[in-house]
């Protein structure tokens, strides 16, 4: 079974590619963003640890903690953000190793995907077999953002400007998939590279 990860820009496609993925190989795909949220439940040790830094006030009335307040607390102290990310990458890495054992243990799966805009960052490049990067020319992600998501230019430059290069996403990444095209394409060169493993309708 391989452990693959999956990153790139905003506006790349990231989320298509992996649905096409899902549909048509026998694998199992995990958001680290959705994994962060779910370690972030009420009662983990990530929220303990996360009310602990940003203070027992960082929970709303419904015990969540409060994604605004979190933001505001980073922004007036950056030092925070590095303080979080340090609660919460660890747990995250821990929890998809631990899914990653029990796909392998059943034998029903093939690939292992995870995705997210920081792997590079937060060091996912040591923890999987292969880094695949969903790459997309700057003006297609941008019309991309502009009309999906109804971003601004403003919007979209800031974000994009927080990101890493292209470069930097080529220099760590083993495989690239250019989604600038039509989705038929992008679709073939997935295709090409799973050729050894089960393709299914």
């Amino acid at each position: 079974m391989r452990f693959i990860g999956i990153t790139g820009g905003i506006g790349a496609g990231k989320s298509k590619i992996l649905g096409y993925i899902k549909q048509h190989y026998r694998c199992e795909i995990y958001l680290a963003d959705e994994v962060a949220h779910l370690l972030k439940q009420p009662g983990t040790e990530c929220y303990k640890a996360l009310l602990a830094l940003l203070g027992p006030d960082a929970a709303g009335a419904d015990g969540q903690i409060d994604r605004q307040v979190m933001a505001d607390r980073i922004f007036a102290a950056p030092r925070l953000l590095e303080q979080v990310n340090e609660i919460i990458h660890p747990a995250v890495k821990a929890f998809l190793t631990e899914r990653f054992k029990e796909a392998e243990n059943a034998g029903k799966v093939e690939l292992f995907f995870v995705e997210a805009a920081l792997l590079i960052e937060a060091g996912y490049g040591a923890m999987v077999d292969e880094m695949w990067y969903v790459y997309a020319e700057e003006a297609v992600r941008r019309k991309r953002l502009r009309l999906l998501r109804g971003y601004s230019e403003e919007k979209i430059s800031h974000i994009m400007s927080h990101q890493l290069t292209e470069e930097r996403f080529r220099e760590n990444c083993d495989f690239v998939i250019d989604n600038s095209g039509s989705f038929q394409e992008s679709c073939r060169q997935i295709d090409r590279k799973l050729e050894a493993f089960t393709w299914q309708e």
